[in-house]
């Protein structure tokens, strides 16, 4: 026998879940387990952990929209495939998605959100990867500032004539290996 549990989620501490709740209480939701967190806090992972474990086989997991899931497209479609992995289904209150049926049209939808997912993802890094690329052509340094400033480098390629690799190491507090790779700049 299958039940109907609920998940309601709001983004920020201020919104307010109470129409969530009772739309859900109105679909016969036996159960609901509710965030009221940012969609990036842990708090709301393990509330969300919290209805994986409690779904059972043949139970639907109900919510009023399918981005109440996650915040991006690849955390929902996780989401959808730890409801699944149960032997249970979704159910959008929206009518965007009903696995419960597990019909041809709600497993195109599940694909198409996977699609969609990596299609963010491609998105994302094709943003930074160009984002990236303009910042060098600018001159821009990337990645974690030198531990060793300019002038410092020029007076350690000065002393390393006279001094060792490893005197200059503890001097400056920096590995060998970063003293080496100073003497061998140009």
């Amino acid at each position: 026998m299958s039940h109907l549990i609920g998940y309601a989620r709001v983004s920020t501490i201020a919104q307010d879940l109470s129409s969530q709740v009772a739309a859900l209480e109105n679909a016969g939701c036996q159960k609901i387990f509710s965030g009221k967190y940012s969609g990036s806090s842990k708090d709301n992972d393990v509330q969300l952990q919290s209805l994986i474990d409690y779904v059972r086989d043949d139970d639907v997991v109900v919510v009023t929209r399918l981005d109440r899931l996650g915040r991006s497209l690849k955390a929902i479609l996780r989401t959808i495939d730890r409801i699944h992995e149960k032997n249970a289904s979704l159910k959008t209150l929206d009518g965007a998605l009903d696995t419960s049926q597990r019909t041809a049209l709600s497993q195109a939808i599940v694909s198409l959100i996977g699609v969609f997912a990596q299609l963010e993802r491609d998105l994302i890094f094709d943003r930074t990867s160009e984002g990236r690329a303009a910042a060098i052509q600018a001159g821009q340094h990337m990645g974690r500032p030198p531990k060793i400033g300019a002038n410092d480098r020029k007076q350690i390629r000065k002393r390393l004539k006279a001094e060792s690799i490893s005197k200059l190491s503890r001097e400056f507090e920096v590995s060998r290996q970063t003293i080496m790779r100073i003497r061998d700049e140009k």
